[in-house]
């Protein structure tokens, strides 16, 4: 397939090695400080398992001229939340509409606002659960473990783009998937606040009471508003915060694959507050704030987390300097 990740950030590259690796005809559709590494030594990406991928650039195709959509078998949009208006008004410009449209981003709003921009298009929500960090110009390490699911559709697309080091299932459910990701990813800011690893967070037991609380009140304001939430882990979701709130050596027995990650690993937003970028705490604790106020459920953990977020603090917190 002749494949354009629109928005060639970390996940857009860690994924685009992977499926022109595969055969996939790949365009990177990005800006130049991050294309033009690529185009001086290839594209390489590893893994917390050990997967090591090298692409050469003459194997991609980079571009900061969204023309390229014209050619495109499918468009995958790995920007930001606060881009996708202005990539999907780049999609409708240029892109086939026989060509499907697939949101590999956080959040709800992302699909939402693709699919409204792009009547007549094939829009697809997705997720994906891992994260991924540049190591360096070119270099993209996948720190976290877990399998992209993208909503049911025509064409048998997760067979077609799903490879080994890659896998993409199709999920009938995709909107309880989503819900299921946005709970977890509101651990991102707790991260970006903590200036600890995700390792170091999830063996602390005070961190992981915060998480807990936080995750908690995200599922009560979920279930009031009537949203279903797949579960991440083999737990059901009303679980997870029972076992985050266990002992130090008994989660960590029992939550074993929450532990499988890079030692090194951090959220993309504890990278984005370090680096003064725009995060994307609005898609997520924001979410749940306006879900809370539709379903009359207060929200007030989130609402403090988002506001220190926003503050962007000069240095790491403590989980009683957040809960306070």
């Amino acid at each position: 397939m002749k494949i354009v990740i629109a928005g060639a950030g970390s996940i857009g590259c860690y994924c685009g090695a992977l499926l022109a690796a595969t055969g996939h005809a790949v365009t990177l559709l990005g800006r130049a400080r991050i294309l033009d590494p690529i185009n001086q030594k290839g594209l390489t990406v590893t893994d917390f398992s050990g997967l090591h991928r090298h692409v050469d650039a003459q194997d991609l195709s980079l571009s900061e001229d969204p023309a390229c959509l014209a050619g495109a078998d499918a468009v995958i949009v790995t920007v930001k939340t606060g881009a996708t208006e202005g990539m999907a008004a780049l999609i409708a410009q240029y892109a086939p509409r026989t060509a499907p449209v697939l949101s590999w981003q956080n959040g709800m709003e992302s699909a939402r606002t693709l699919g409204a921009m792009l009547p007549g298009f094939d829009v697809r929500a997705g997720m994906v659960p891992f994260n991924v960090v540049p190591t360096g110009p070119a270099d993209f390490h996948r720190a976290t473990s877990g399998e992209i699911v993208i909503a049911s559709g025509p064409g048998a697309l997760g067979q077609a783009l799903g490879s080994p080091d890659l896998p993409v299932v199709e999920s009938d459910e995709i909107e309880a998937v989503q819900w299921g990701k946005l709970v977890v990813n509101l651990n991102n800011a707790l991260n970006a606040l903590s200036g600890l690893t995700l390792r170091e967070q999830l063996l602390d037991r005070s961190w992981r009471r915060l998480m807990a609380d936080q995750m908690a009140e995200a599922l009560g304001v979920l279930k009031a508003a009537g949203h279903p939430v797949a579960s991440m882990t083999p737990l059901p979701a009303w679980a997870t915060p029972h076992i985050l709130r266990l002992p130090t050596p008994l989660f960590s027995r029992i939550a074993a694959r929450m532990l499988t990650i890079d030692p090194n690993a951090r959220t993309s937003m504890a990278y984005d507050l370090m680096a003064g970028r725009v995060t994307e705490v609005d898609s997520l604790q924001g979410e749940i704030i306006r879900q809370g106020q539709m379903a009359g459920v207060p929200t007030p953990l989130c609402e403090k987390i988002l506001g220190l977020i926003e503050d962007a603090p000069d240095a790491p917190l403590t989980p009683d300097q957040i809960a306070r």
